[in-house]
C-alpha cells in the first residue's frame, strides 16, 4: 500500500545530527494499520521517495508519530534543509 504524505524536516540532535520527517498523527494511524505484521521493534520497514530520489528505510516511532530518517545524501540529492516541508511517497515493504 502506498502513502503520500507531507511534513516538515525536523532535526534530532545526539551524538550527531539526524534528520527526519515528522508523520501527521493520522498518517501515522494509516502507516501503523498497513503495517500490521512486518513492524520490528516497532519500526515499518518502507521504500521511500523524496523528489527524484528512491530509497530504503525505516520508519521510527516516536511520541504516538512514525519519523522517517533522512541520511545526508538523500537529502543532498533532494535538495532538502532542515525545516522545509516535504511530501514523502512511502509504500511498506514486505518480505
Amino acid at each position: 500500500m502506498e502513502f503520500e504524505l507531507e511534513g516538515p524536516v525536523v532535526e534530532w540532535r545526539g551524538p550527531a545530527p539526524f534528520y527526519f520527517v515528522q508523520v501527521s498523527a493520522e498518517d501515522s494511524e494509516d502507516l501503523k494499520e498497513a503495517a500490521k505484521g512486518v513492524e520490528y521493534w516497532g519500526q515499518v520497514p518502507v521504500l521511500a521517495r523524496l523528489g527524484d530520489v528512491e530509497f530504503r528505510t525505516a520508519l521510527f516511532p516516536k511520541g504516538g508519530r512514525y519519523l522517517v530518517p533522512l541520511k545526508v545524501a538523500v537529502r543532498r540529492a533532494a535538495g532538502v534543509e532542515h525545516g522545509e516541508v516535504v511530501t514523502v511517497r512511502l509504500d511498506v515493504v514486505r518480505g
